[in-house]
């Protein structure tokens, strides 16, 4: 695993940006697994601005999404279709039809699912994967104790989960309870993984996951078991873990 220590958010933002952009460089046709959350707006803006200035072509990349609420359509402001549209697809020159997240409002769970990992492996899997890191150590909506062998899948989001998103929404009650989700198992056939990391809240948990045991009761843990792995933090967020890059 290689490790870049960035000293705050923009820095962070910026060296994500940096990787994401040599992807899109060496391969101008791959496939970028994309994520929703906070933590990747920084850099979804700086791989924007690099855009306006001419330096990258998003017209023969694809994208897929970690995952989605179920139930929500994707014209609803909470939705993480329309939060990428927003953040990133709206302003660059990505074809939306080669833009992929999870239906949120097909009823069928298990058509959903099953209907998503064959997007995935149409398009010859994902060849870099941007991740953020829940603090209870979920990656996409891979709670703890979630089976790695697992591809796409309906999950019940936790009490945790729905009170971190409820900032989002009017109030908890308005948040999904469930939602279409990469499994583990999809996350680690990635040809490379990033996982972006920002903040002291976070310090706690990227040491389990990248020192501790191996246990599905801290998702990301199994993230040691990858060949290509890229973690990108903060000096907050790493501290405790690599103090010395």
């Amino acid at each position: 695993m290689r490790v870049y220590c960035a000293s705050d958010y923009y820095h962070v933002s910026r060296v994500a940006a940096n990787i994401i952009s040599a992807q899109v460089i060496m391969k101008p046709d791959c496939v970028l697994g994309l994520a929703t959350g906070s933590t990747p707006i920084g850099t979804y803006e700086q791989l924007i601005r690099w855009y306006e200035k001419g330096d990258l072509d998003f017209s023969q990349v694809h994208s897929i999404n970690l995952d989605e609420y179920r139930g929500l359509s994707p014209e609803n402001e909470q939705s993480y279709r329309y939060f990428m549209n927003h953040h990133l697809f709206d302003s660059i020159n990505i074809d939306k039809k080669n833009t992929f997240v999870p239906n949120g409002m097909e009823e069928d769970r298990e058509k959903a699912c099953r209907d998503y990992d064959e997007i995935i492996r149409a398009h010859g899997g994902v060849d870099m994967q941007i991740l953020g890191l829940g603090h209870n150590g979920h990656i996409g909506f891979n709670e703890p104790g979630s089976a790695f062998g697992k591809e796409t899948h309906c999950v019940k989001l936790t009490e945790s989960t729905i009170s971190a998103n409820a900032r989002f929404f009017a109030s908890a009650d308005d948040v999904p309870k469930e939602a279409y989700t990469m499994g583990i198992k999809s996350i680690m056939q990635a040809k490379k993984i990033v996982v972006i990391v920002s903040g002291e809240s976070k310090r706690e948990i990227v040491k389990k996951a990248f020192t501790g045991p191996i246990t599905p009761e801290v998702p990301a843990s199994v993230l040691q078991l990858h060949n290509d792995v890229i973690l990108v933090g903060d000096e907050a967020a790493l501290a405790d873990t690599f103090q010395n890059h």
